[in-house]
């Protein structure tokens, strides 16, 4: 049941804002048209509101050592002021949630979540540590929201923004999985260079009673700029296009990192980690991720099968018409004799054989 509203309900609602339920959360889908919405993002910029994911502080004495076992990367080698995109395993080795982690101090991390894991999470990362050890873990998720500004023209948005200042670095010398300190009108502003789209862009994480002056300020700076507002619909498109896995789809609890094409986030020189054995005794045969294009309109949907010949060879978890390409996109797991890009395959839409072909992923790159 959707009961959840962010701090800036109110302002989807005054824009025209349709609503869908997500992870409990009643979230803006759309504002005007996917199609707009999408293009604003590659061409211009998009205002999203993200405040559903979940955050938790992470302090206290040896807590990077904590992360290295709760976590799948090496988190301690992170600098102070850095991003790390990482995978909270469990036993088994799947995946409970894939999140960013940022190093605030010596002794201080933050982990953004999932909105739809944050229980997961929350009862994960406790459990995880030590007892000897002196690590607290606060879910801040309620009292913090989250605003993402999205495109080629994010940089220059944010410089324009009336309010925002103190940024430490500053914005030119922030790098991508960076993050800057600063202020929106003297409240604390966390500023990282972040996002889902493929695109460059930021995410802006600040006290809820900050959410609603913050908005109306990116909006306004961003308005000659192109800027729109944003919702789920066109997150889903860009993220797919870029080749990033959604929880749910590409990852869950019985997907393992490397079939998601996601070793490279697994510190394996680790003594020990939360599903270090099961990934090491996995076998080598498991369904793995690739990218399907096809031509025409009609384009695979999660779920749809994926054939070679008359053999179900896979299943399609992620599929679109694409706003930027424009012919059909997806990703789907795929026996690994099959996953060879160039492999001709076809897809099951509604009772239809449509030719497919695997290419390696993402399907689109920005241009930098």
């Amino acid at each position: 049941m959707t009961d959840l509203r962010t701090a800036l309900y109110d302002r989807h609602v005054a824009l025209g804002a349709t609503f869908t339920d997500f992870g409990g959360w009643s979230m803006p889908v759309r504002y005007s048209s996917d199609l707009a919405e999408h293009h604003a993002v590659r061409t211009a910029a998009g205002l999203f509101d993200i405040s559903h994911m979940a955050e938790f502080r992470v302090t206290g004495a040896g807590c990077g050592a904590f992360l290295d076992v709760a976590f799948a990367g090496r988190l301690s080698a992170m600098p102070i002021g850095k991003a790390k995109y990482s995978l909270l395993l469990n036993p088994r080795g799947g995946i409970v949630d894939d999140v960013i982690a940022y190093r605030l101090g010596e002794d201080h991390f933050l982990v953004i979540s999932n909105a739809g894991n944050r229980a997961a999470v929350a009862e994960a990362l406790p459990a995880r540590v030590p007892s000897s050890a002196e690590v607290s873990i606060d879910d801040i998720s309620d009292t913090m929201s989250l605003i993402a500004v999205q495109g080629p023209a994010a940089a220059e948005i944010l410089e324009a923004t009336r309010g925002i200042e103190q940024m430490s670095p500053a914005l030119a010398d922030l790098p991508s999985y960076a993050f800057s300190t600063a202020a929106f009108q003297g409240s604390p502003l966390f500023v990282a260079r972040t996002g889902y789209t493929g695109e460059d862009g930021f995410e802006l994480l600040v006290a809820n009673e900050d959410a609603g002056g913050l908005w109306d300020a990116l909006a306004l700076a961003g308005a000659p700029l192109g800027l729109v507002p944003a919702g789920l619909a066109a997150r889903d498109t860009l993220r797919l296009e870029a080749g990033m896995p959604l929880h749910g789809h590409e990852l869950t609890e019985d997907i393992l990192p490397t079939q998601a094409g996601l070793g490279r986030t697994i510190a394996t020189d680790k003594e020990d980690f939360v599903g270090k054995e099961a990934l090491e005794a996995a076998s080598d045969d498991l369904p793995v991720l690739v990218g399907l294009v096809s031509e025409g309109r009609r384009a695979g949907r999660a779920g749809y099968a994926v054939f070679d010949g008359e053999e179900r060879v896979g299943e399609i978890t992620s599929g679109a018409l694409s706003p930027t390409l424009g012919h059909p996109i997806a990703m789907a797991f795929v026996s690994p004799e099959r996953s060879a890009p160039g492999t001709p395959l076809t897809i099951d839409v509604r009772g239809t054989r449509i030719p497919a072909t695997v290419t390696a992923l993402p399907f689109h790159r920005r241009k930098k």
